[in-house]
């Protein structure tokens, strides 16, 4: 065996202790595994536009037996449901500036699992709930807590999911529109630009503001995120059991061809101490 060799081996060994480590913390529950995926049902608050837009359909779940006459031994289902409707994951290709980019099908499996940093804007959506998120505000929050790696996601705690068994809360809409925080315009760029982060996650209903369609670019998240082939998560739940770093983020979207989101269960993998 030669020397680049022995390097492989010994590189392939480090990495299997790693995750023999992994395993056993979450066995031992050192690791914690946080649900951050609301449950999906007939009940869930989908996203309301205005007319002439279509609307996206909501949840719906159809028997095809219940161990009946129609399958004596098993139950199982079929369900309608949009694509973009609860916790949901945005593929590049869901915004018109990534309509060339990638569909859940073609999606690099490595970008799914990475660094979580959790950007606390609970206090300020208080007092201001167009909350917008700002280049400033995310260095405020790196000066505090170190660099934003390459490759995170970005998550925005803000609180909102509280809201979500109050359709009139949690949608805070009035007749200029819905009013709910999000990332902004320079929040945006500066993670794509300067951070090359894998996307943004948010617990209200979509991951720009409520009043983004009046910025430039009109919803600057998801214009500058998935023209720059990266991601989004929506109504997360559970935040509140996050640390600001240190924890790691697993989303796998359905392998859908062509497909531009889906619902999914993204899970946090954070250690307890």
């Amino acid at each position: 065996m030669d020397v680049a060799e022995v390097q492989v081996a010994r590189e392939t060994a480090r990495a299997s202790r790693l995750l023999t480590a992994l395993l056993e913390a979450v066995a031992n529950e050192n690791v914690e595994v946080v649900e951050l995926g609301a449950t999906l049902n007939e009940k869930t608050l989908v996203i309301q536009l205005p007319s002439p837009l279509a609307n996206t359909p909501g949840f719906k779940k159809h028997a095809i037996s219940e161990y009946d006459e129609r399958g004596p031994g098993w139950a199982w289902y079929w369900y309608e449901v949009g694509e973009h409707v609860g916790t949901h994951f945005d593929a590049p290709s869901h915004w018109i500036t990534g309509r060339d980019r990638e569909a859940l099908h073609q999606l690099d499996p490595r970008t799914l699992i990475g660094p979580i940093a959790v950007v606390d804007i609970t206090k300020e959506v208080e007092k201001n709930p167009d909350l917008a998120v700002t280049k400033e505000m995310l260095l405020a929050w790196e000066a505090r807590y170190g660099r934003i790696p390459t490759g995170a996601w970005v998550v925005l705690r803000s609180s909102w999911s509280k809201r979500s068994a109050d359709p009139t809360a949690f949608f805070n809409a009035r007749e200029d529109g819905p009013h709910t925080p999000g990332m902004g315009a320079s929040g945006a760029k500066f993670l794509v630009d300067e951070r090359d982060v894998v996307g943004v996650g948010v617990e209200t209903i979509g991951t720009d503001a409520g009043q983004a369609f009046k910025e430039d670019p009109p919803f600057p998240n998801h214009a500058i995120m998935h023209g720059a082939g990266k991601y989004g998560l929506t109504s997360l739940v559970n935040l509140e059991h996050l640390p600001p770093v240190g924890g790691v983020l697993v989303v796998l979207p359905m392998r859908i061809e062509g497909g531009t989101g889906c619902p999914v269960r993204p899970i946090a993998l954070v250690p307890r101490d």
